[in-house]
């Protein structure tokens, strides 16, 4: 935005300063005025010695006052305005140099360095706490922006791949006119469908952040029992129990969201567990002032180090590979985002005896 130039702030304390020590003044000459010299008569003042043995003795009058006292009043008016002057230079710029030094690292942040910090010494004032806050704001834009490259990476990368085969498919079908068409055709299909999950997750995530769903009143054990019939038969088929206990827990939120939640959770407990006799319990409750949503599924042994990576977008553990009904890598991403949007919490626990772990607490409905 073009703004049409004007004095600086420093001028303009300076000024400020100056001109407060010349009204100062000012006032106090006009007290000493009013107060003091409107009880001094004017005019031909004097003592006389009846006996006439002593002269008359000379005593000042308000002119004479007024005479003797204006012009010392006149430098002393001057040295002021010097004073305010130079000294409100000096001070304006103590006081602003914190300002320019969150102005410097404003202009650095806008060119694109992220990771340079203020860091402005000295105890809590309003510069330093507005100094703190831009740190803060340019640590979440640093971590914002690097999550948001690696998955860019990532999701080019995963595009990348189904593209990829399905031209391999194409350039095979055409040097090999012979080939079988229906093989080619359902391995085209699963290929598409992946690519078609994969966009449909990125959709779902990045509607997730935007943070711009209606909200409602939300019961979570009602969206568990949802999504557990939903997902029933996908359970059944790999011999996993699905378990849904609880009680009523309500929150605020977009209900769609929620159940995109709930649902990820218990698919990627189904997917991610025992090949057979695998167990998946999901628990609802309340806290105080939270709402409770539990996912435990058993499963293979996760390091505690790399469990909060899951979270990470086109991030699998040990045993998440690509599947029928592996998913694309998005699924605890999304969690991450849709709680995050929520204002909740989302925590990540390997159980000892293998499997995740998994808590999504949000704000309680008032």
């Amino acid at each position: 935005m073009r703004r049409a130039p004007g004095p600086s702030v420093h001028l303009r304390l300076t000024l400020s300063y100056a001109g407060f020590l010349v009204v100062a003044g000012t006032l106090l000459l006009a007290v000493v005025r009013v107060f003091l010299l409107r009880y001094v008569p004017d005019g031909v003042l004097g003592t006389t010695d009846p006996t006439g043995r002593r002269p008359s003795l000379f005593v000042p009058n308000r002119s004479d006052l007024v005479r003797a006292f204006a012009p010392r009043a006149a430098v002393a008016m001057g040295l002021l305005l010097v004073l305010g002057l130079v000294g409100g230079w000096f001070l304006a710029g103590r006081m602003l140099a914190p300002l320019n030094r969150i102005t410097a690292a404003t202009r650095t942040a806008a060119t694109g360095s992220l990771s340079h910090r203020i860091r402005l010494p000295g105890r809590q004032d309003e510069f330093r706490e507005l100094a703190d806050a831009f740190d803060t704001m340019l640590a979440r834009l640093e971590a914002h922006v690097d999550q948001q490259r690696r998955f860019a990476a990532n999701a080019s990368h995963e595009l990348r791949t189904p593209l990829a085969i399905t031209q391999t498919l194409l350039e095979v079908a055409r040097t090999d006119p012979l080939r079988d068409t229906g093989e080619l055709l359902e391995r085209l299909r699963r290929v598409n469908a992946r690519a078609i999950d994969l966009t449909e997750a990125l959709l779902l995530l990045s509607r997730a952040d935007g943070r711009s769903s209606t909200r409602e009143r939300v019961d979570l054990s009602l969206l568990a029992e949802e999504a557990a019939e939903v997902l029933l038969p996908l359970a059944e088929e790999r011999g996993v129990d699905v378990q849904v206990h609880g009680g009523v827990a309500e929150t605020t939120g977009s209900r769609a969201l929620l159940l995109q939640l709930t649902t990820n959770l218990l698919h990627n407990a189904v997917v991610h567990n025992l090949p057979e006799r695998g167990t998946v319990r999901i628990t609802t409750g309340v806290r105080p002032g939270s709402a409770v949503l539990t996912v435990e599924n058993t499963g293979g042994h996760l390091a505690p180090e790399s469990t909060p990576r899951l979270t990470e977008p086109f991030q699998r553990g040990p045993g998440r590979l690509r599947s029928d009904h592996g998913g694309v890598g998005l699924g605890l991403a999304i969690v991450k985002s849709i709680t995050e949007a929520h204002e909740g919490t989302l925590d990540l626990l390997p159980r000892s005896g293998g499997g995740l772990r998994v808590v999504v607490e949000l704000p309680a409905a008032r």
